[in-house]
């Protein structure tokens, strides 16, 4: 069984020392997934759904890289990280919106949780955005889909 690398030795929570790891450059990417009834979809027009909130895919790529710059400050043990690149794409099929985003750093730690957290603020968003329209929003999965440069990589199959 695996250690819990967040718990001391009395079952505390802590922060994890990474003070004496390798600085390594440091890739994930995790997708969400949403799914939109008929009656929004019908909306989709030039890449985007457009409400009176503004235009959704493109507020949703900003949530979601706003998101993963603040990870740190919404998982609690999380380590603040300086982000060299967060990418967020949107693409709708078949009324499914897929939401994938790619975060790096050069750092000690990986991060996974920064594109988790961005994938998954950005389909909150759809949502928020979405509503007036319907709340037959499903937001379906999020899931880390491949990391590297750590201790381990890591490939969704």
């Amino acid at each position: 069984m695996a250690d819990f690398t967040h718990l001391d030795e009395q079952g505390k929570p802590k922060m994890v020392d990474v003070g004496e790891k390798e600085i390594t450059q440091r890739i994930a990417i995790a997708q969400s997934t949403v799914q939109l009834p008929d009656e929004v979809v019908a909306l989709f027009n030039n890449n985007d759904i457009t409400t009176k909130k503004g235009p959704v895919f493109q507020t949703a790529v900003l949530a979601g890289i706003m998101a993963a710059k603040k990870t740190s400050e919404l998982i609690p043990l999380c380590h603040p990280l300086a982000l060299n690149k967060c990418d967020v794409n949107i693409e709708l099929k078949d009324g499914l919106v897929y939401i994938q985003c790619e975060v790096r750093c050069s750092g000690k730690t990986g991060v996974e949780m920064e594109a988790l957290t961005g994938a998954t603020v950005a389909a909150l968003t759809i949502y928020d955005m979405c509503k007036a329209f319907s709340h037959n929003i499903t937001i379906n999965e999020t899931r880390l889909v491949k990391k590297t440069g750590g201790k381990s990589d890591f490939e969704h199959k």
